[in-house]
């Protein structure tokens, strides 16, 4: 059997993903990607926190003082993550045009600028939105930092088996999600 995946983000970016803030992220790949670009390699994953190359400056400024709240107890010798979050992917939208990132804007927690240069990085591979369905674990997961979690990669194997339904907690109702799901896909088409 699979064992399931985790989809590597920043701490600050699935914390707005947890509490409804907003319903995407956005990807192009880490730098050591297998493929050398980014592939959906599962439509349900974990949500594995990254600490390191959080920055503030890189977050509106309403949202900055989030990076600070994800940071507190952490450490980087630490040897293990708590995973508090699972997600399903409902689309995988690329973008390539930087008129349709910018109205975007609203439904982020990112400087226009920050997704900008996400969108010329490799400019010939289109950005990835993905639209997720994000679930609250009934009880995190305190897993153990394995070597292969390490580096700039989005997607790694975790050593757990696949959450069962019951213990997925839905971040917005149905109504509230799909109300988001029509105004980005409004504001983008």
């Amino acid at each position: 059997m699979e064992k399931p995946k985790a989809l590597k983000e920043w701490a600050s970016a699935i914390k707005a993903l947890e509490d409804g803030t907003q319903i995407f992220i956005m990807r192009k790949g880490g730098i050591v990607e297998e493929t050398r670009d980014f592939q959906v390699e599962s439509n349900d994953f974990f949500l594995y926190p990254t600490y390191e190359h959080q920055r503030k400056e890189l977050l509106k400024e309403s949202y900055r003082n989030v990076i600070d709240e994800t940071l507190v107890g952490w450490r980087a010798q630490d040897d293990q993550v708590t995973i508090r979050s699972y997600a399903r992917m409902i689309e995988d939208i690329e973008i390539s045009d930087g008129e349709l990132l910018h109205k975007l804007h609203p439904y982020h927690i990112w400087t226009e600028n920050f997704t900008e240069e996400r969108l010329k990085w490799k400019r010939k591979n289109p950005l990835h939105l993905m639209l997720l369905r994000v679930y609250k674990l009934a009880e995190p997961l305190h897993i153990p930092i394995e070597q292969a979690y390490i580096g700039c990669k989005s997607w790694i194997e975790l050593g757990t088996e696949t959450p069962p339904e019951s213990s997925l907690v839905p971040v917005l109702s149905d109504k509230d999600f799909a109300a988001e799901v029509a105004e980005i896909k409004r504001a983008l088409f």
